[in-house]
């Protein structure tokens, strides 16, 4: 039994398709957007649309801009010796909210997933070790702490290292504010392991 028209129901389906979007939601979301004034959801769709074929990746970092290169790359006040390696372009958000980086960035999108069939060419890793041409002298790993994650900074330092750029990690641990109690040994491993004097 259908309790929708196709056009409702198909705008549920899509709504579904985004992350962490189940079928409630897309509905909650859908009901919402047909009760917006119709010049809402057009400023709506016209943003869709107008990301959609504007943005592009920079051709240096792999972040998404709209101008080639990027803001960040194109930034003469940016180190460019020092590259923080992300997964994603999310990524460069988070990196960017600390306001304690003032290098440039390297977008892999994806990580080395050998369970999901993803091999280092599946990666921006060519990329990469493309830029390394004398002026780079540090590259920060800031990939994900779990098993993909940890296998693709590894790899990265297996690659580079021998260039001769320093590969560091980004630090592991107790979250401030956690207890010790709390936290796994993993956890509790990756913090004594970045330890440093006080």
């Amino acid at each position: 039994m259908e309790f929708y028209p196709v056009a409702i129901e198909k705008l549920i389906e899509e709504f579904a398709k985004l992350p962490g979007i189940g079928y409630k939601t897309a509905q909650r979301l859908t009901m919402h957007v047909l009760n917006l004034p119709k010049e809402e959801v057009e400023g709506f769709a016209d943003a869709l649309k107008k990301a959609r074929g504007t943005i592009k990746y920079c051709s240096v970092c792999g972040n998404y801009t709209d101008t080639d290169p990027c803001a960040i790359c194109s930034n003469p006040n940016r180190d460019k010796s020092i590259v923080c390696v992300v997964e994603e372009p999310k990524d460069i958000i988070s990196m960017e909210k600390v306001r304690e980086f003032n290098g440039v960035y390297h977008v892999l999108h994806g990580v080395i997933s050998p369970m999901l069939g993803k091999g280092p060419d599946s990666i921006k890793l060519r990329e990469l070790v493309s830029r390394m041409n004398g002026t780079v002298k540090e590259v920060i790993v800031a990939t994900n702490p779990n098993v993909d994650g940890e296998a693709t900074a590894m790899y990265i330092s297996k690659i580079l290292k021998p260039l001769g750029v320093k590969v560091t990690r980004i630090a592991h641990g107790i979250p401030v504010g956690g207890d010790l109690e709390y936290a796994d040994e993993v956890t509790l491993a990756k913090a004594l392991e970045g330890r440093r004097e006080i």
